[in-house]
């Protein structure tokens, strides 16, 4: 589809419907579409897209539209998921490399359409596996990389040109996808070609997940460079997942999710324009991640009321001029939160009702928790249970037959419509509290008020409210839990887990050990010297420094702290 300039898509009076229903009908008749019989299960045909009947008139429906046209409150295609369906992306790592590498051979062997790697606590803070800090945690929340050899073993038969993957990961986030980057060089992949994407976001940790290396300042100087990096070099890759899903899981409403969501995604939007890259070229960079709660028809509005805001904002507010500039792609994950130890089996019903609401909601793709994930990283058992909730979504259900079906829903609209303002009273809120642009540190408004927000403990505050309140609900018995505050029944007995061995640990150390020993320590010392020299230089870009010293077998603990020695550390004021 070739990029135009965003527009309202008319009124809602009988002839703009039936233009705007021309409109669809040209895009959908250009775009492609997938083999697939689209019809019911008893044989009747379905139209890709349901509208207002010809010569009704819909009040306000231009904030409706049709699926790919501005607001993309029905999504961001013509034809929804008939032109292509969600990508199934498990999430998956433990242990060591080659142990993950394993359960990515089977996820993409069962059908799996990507990868999502998940990262050891150790390495999310920039740890290596020897450190005092890693004690009785190497492996445990997924895989250990200390180091590009790691990540030789972790995607070892796994093309890197031909796979896209992403990674969650913020704090270290750039150190560890040069890492990235390099073992694609060893496999003789063309880097400039990559696909995938990587979190990177730092405002969510400062708000939400805790893991930050550096005081925010630094943070936002390697993002930055990250941006211009992959603007330049990577085109296809996205640097920046802004995520709210930990948000969500830490406590917040789903308005709350939706707002500090996106108002991260305008201060990176800030922070691009700040380096001078055009928002029409780095901002299709950016894309999302959030959470699918378990309030069904609430996550759907929340997912369609992202779209809308975000196209709006980008248009209005930081002047794309082209659709994809507009576009908020997101992946989503099912709550983490909503997983109870009580009853596990009822996690599958609960994963599968969350998953259903993400793809109603137009998801880009979609990560489906296993039953177990409350007690232990998954076995392979429950792994494929929470892949086939997906693959019988998608073959058997019907709902990727029709683009948004549930789109004119008075009851979805109207909590679309709900989310939407009470969004942006949260962004007029940060915005006060920022009191503009800081032009000295080519700081725009919204960044301004985000980091204001975290200073001052608005979000952490906002947020242990929302939870508290959810907490007295649940034990007054007005939000209800099955096998936890009712229906506490059982006949199940306990589940068979997946449990990480502390050998994992002793051989990663192990390994460690010998290849800094193998390595030449020199040339070690000089790039990371090297590396010192540019983060002192205040100018020019650090990746490609780090770049040559992940090439020289530095290790992931080795770079952070070089670039510490400069950076510095962050220490949260206490709140409670």
């Amino acid at each position: 589809m070739a990029d135009t300039t965003p527009g309202p898509t008319g009124g809602g009076g009988a002839e703009q419907i039936e233009a705007g229903r021309e409109r669809w009908q040209r895009r959908h008749d250009s775009a492609r579409v997938r083999e697939a019989d689209f019809s019911t299960l008893s044989g009747r045909t379905l139209r890709p897209v349901y509208g207002p009947p010809p010569g009704s008139e819909v009040p306000g429906f231009d904030r409706i539209g049709w699926p790919g046209e501005y607001p993309y409150t029905r999504g961001l295609y013509s034809t929804g998921y008939r032109g292509r369906t969600w990508t199934i992306r498990q999430f998956a790592g433990f242990g060591n490399a080659r142990q993950t590498n394993e359960r990515y051979r089977m996820i993409l062997d069962s059908g799996g359409g990507g990868l999502s790697v998940a990262f050891d606590m150790p390495t999310l803070m920039g740890h290596d596996s020897d450190s005092p800090h890693a004690l009785g945690e190497v492996g445990h929340c997924g895989v250990a990389i200390d180091s590009v050899a790691d990540m030789d073993l972790l995607f070892q038969g796994i093309p890197l040109d031909g796979t896209t993957t992403s990674m969650t990961v913020s704090g270290p986030a750039v150190p560890v996808f040069c890492m990235y980057l390099v073992a694609a060089e060893r496999q003789g992949a063309d880097v400039g070609t990559l696909n995938g994407t990587l979190q990177t976001d730092i405002f969510k940790e400062y708000i939400a997940q805790k893991e930050w290396l550096y005081p925010p300042g630094p943070h936002l100087r390697l993002i930055g460079d990250l941006m211009e990096f992959c603007a330049e070099r990577i085109p296809a890759y996205k640097p920046l997942s802004v995520s709210g899903y930990h948000i969500r899981e830490a406590g917040a409403t789903a308005a709350q999710e939706l707002a500090y969501t996106l108002a991260d995604g305008f201060g990176y939007v800030e922070l691009g324009l700040s380096r001078g890259l055009d928002v029409d070229t780095f901002a299709p960079g950016l894309s999302f991640f959030f959470d699918a709660h378990i309030d069904f028809f609430e996550e759907i509005a929340k997912f369609r009321a992202a779209r809308r805001i975000w196209a709006r904002w980008m248009r209005d507010t930081y002047g794309a001029t082209t659709e994809k500039a507009c576009w908020l792609r997101f992946h989503t994950q099912t709550a983490g939160v909503s997983l109870t130890a009580q009853q596990p089996y009822n996690n599958v019903v609960r994963t599968s009702v969350e998953a259903l609401a993400a793809v109603l909601g137009g998801t880009n793709s979609l990560h489906t928790n296993a039953l177990d994930e409350t007690l232990a990283l998954p076995t392979e058992q429950s792994a494929e249970i929470a892949l086939r909730t997906q693959q019988v979504l998608m073959e058997e259900t019907g709902v990727a037959n029709v683009a948004d079906p549930l789109g004119g829903s008075w009851y979805v609209e109207s909590l679309t419509d709900e989310l939407e303002e009470e969004a942006e009273r949260i962004f007029a809120q940060i915005l006060r509290m920022g009191g503009g642009r800081d032009t000295e540190h080519r700081i725009g408004p919204m960044t301004s008020g985000i980091l204001a927000g975290i200073g001052n403990g608005y979000f952490t505050s906002e947020i242990a409210e929302a939870a508290f309140q959810y907490q007295r609900a649940l034990e007054k018995g007005d939000k209800r839990i099955v096998g936890v505050n009712c229906h506490t029944g059982t006949v199940s007995g306990e589940l068979d887990i997946l449990r990480i061995s502390h050998e994992v640990e002793r051989e990663q150390r192990k390994v460690l050990a010998e290849r800094r020993a193998r390595r030449d320590g020199a040339a070690v010392d000089r790039a990371l010297a090297r590396l010192l020299e540019g983060v002192r230089a205040q100018d020019g870009n650090l990746v490609p420094l780090i770049m040559d010293a992940a090439r020289a077998e530095a290790t992931l603990g080795e770079i952070c702290s070089t670039m510490g020695e400069e950076f510095g550390t962050y220490t949260e004021d206490p709140r409670f």
